[in-house]
């Protein structure tokens, strides 16, 4: 018997800063979208947009899991005494000990795809990653900071739009990167066997 695949989707975005308040309410919408469809929400382990993603995944999940946080600490204590990140809106949290940049290498190595919300130098960091390790990319159009930059980023660097979505529509957007999701993994070959 097959069981539906859960996809790992690392919902990016800034912790701080003037699109935090812009794209709240966008990136709780794109958490739950995911959760909804049955996926897992990714998340750094932070504050700002990431910490209402995970905190609408998890309210929208009910028991089952749906957040998964990458912290850059070594541990649980590192994580709240040093580095001042929240606890509770994470189902579990991988304690990566690789600071921000190491944590955003293993957050987007993880997933299957990156919708990426506002943001700032992180976030961008975040997608140079996906756009090297050739994830799936939604950019949410209208959450402000970094999104607003995509464009600009691709033609300074002299990539394509291959395989990185843009919207507007939380709901849509989210539909649109499944689907690349799942056109990218039909071209995978099928490794299981009946037991």
């Amino acid at each position: 018997m097959r069981t539906k695949q859960r996809y790992q989707i690392a919902v990016s975005g800034a912790a701080r800063g003037p699109s935090v308040e812009l794209a709240k309410n966008l990136s709780a919408q794109v958490a739950r979208e995911i959760v909804h469809r049955g996926h897992l929400v990714l998340t750094g382990a932070t504050k700002g947009l990431p910490y209402y993603a995970a905190k609408a995944a998890k309210q929208a999940s009910g028991t089952d899991i749906a957040s998964i946080g990458f912290s850059p600490a070594a541990s649980r204590l590192a994580h709240v005494k040093k580095y001042r990140l929240p606890l509770d809106s994470f189902d579990t949290i991988l304690y990566t000990g690789f600071e921000y940049t190491g944590r955003n290498l293993l957050l987007i190595r993880s997933s299957d795809a990156v919708v990426m919300v506002g943001g700032r130098i992180g976030t961008l960091n975040e997608l140079t990653i996906a756009i090297e390790e050739r994830k799936p990319i939604g950019v949410l159009l209208g959450s402000g900071g970094m999104t607003v930059e995509v464009e600009w980023v691709l033609k300074a660097a002299k990539r394509a739009r291959t395989g990185i979505i843009f919207g507007h529509d939380p709901s849509q957007l989210v539909d649109d990167l499944i689907d690349l999701i799942e056109s990218k993994n039909s071209k995978l070959p099928d490794l299981t066997t009946e037991l």
